[in-house]
């Protein structure tokens, strides 16, 4: 059930991203270049998106990874500190649900400035810090329970996508990592973006901020 409702969530998103990305593609007439903060090829494979020799998409990790198709490139990277990465070299920039694994307010505007300064586009995600259900632990309201009764419940528990570690010091690690986004804070980070709410039986379950460069 849990992955069958993230499946829904992850096809929805993608169907909107795709309007999106045939704004700048101008329906696949035009050549675009997508850097992909914390991706995958096997995801962009899983939601049926073909590439032509006119899309390449490169994929930034904290390490490389292997690819099999042509079209994607995957680099070592650090999503607070493009180094190496000119301004406005991708036509696109896309990320989902790594900016609230940044461990830090400031590590997430660093992030959300980089994105801002090497796209001329870009669409990124990230979970609502206010709906009830924490998205990594799959919790009723994991994300306001005392920083100690967390690392406790991931030490000794399996919970959503967190399996137990079973030490302290890494579950506190684990805890940390994680900073989620309301609203407000997370829309602030972008000058001038749209944002779309996600909803899920009428609550706010995430965010994406947008922005298509004016092509007039």
């Amino acid at each position: 059930m849990k992955e069958a409702i993230s499946t829904y969530f992850r096809n929805r998103r993608f169907g909107f991203f795709r309007q999106f990305f045939d704004q700048i593609s101008a329906g696949g007439t035009q050549s675009v270049k997508i850097l992909d903060i914390g991706g995958t090829e096997d995801y962009w494979k899983s939601m049926g998106f073909e590439l032509n020799n006119k899309t390449e998409i490169v994929l930034l990790n904290l390490y490389e990874k292997e690819v099999s198709h042509p079209g994607f490139k995957s680099i070592k990277g650090d999503a607070c500190n493009l180094e190496g990465i000119a301004d406005k070299s991708f036509d696109l920039v896309f990320s989902n649900s790594v900016i609230e694994h940044l461990f830090t307010k400031e590590n997430q505007i660093k992030m959300a400035n980089e994105i801002q300064r090497v796209g001329k586009n870009y669409f990124i995600q990230t979970p609502n810090k206010y709906f009830p259900i924490e998205p990594h632990w799959v919790f009723p309201f994991f994300q306001f329970l005392p920083f100690g009764l967390q690392v406790f419940l991931t030490q000794h528990f399996n919970l959503g996508h967190i399996p137990k570690t079973g030490d302290q010091e890494k579950a506190k690690e684990q805890v940390r990592e994680v900073r989620l986004l309301s609203k407000k804070e997370f829309h602030s980070m972008f000058n001038g973006a749209n944002i779309f709410l996600e909803k899920f039986f009428g609550f706010t379950k995430s965010f994406i901020v947008y922005k298509v460069e004016n092509k007039s």
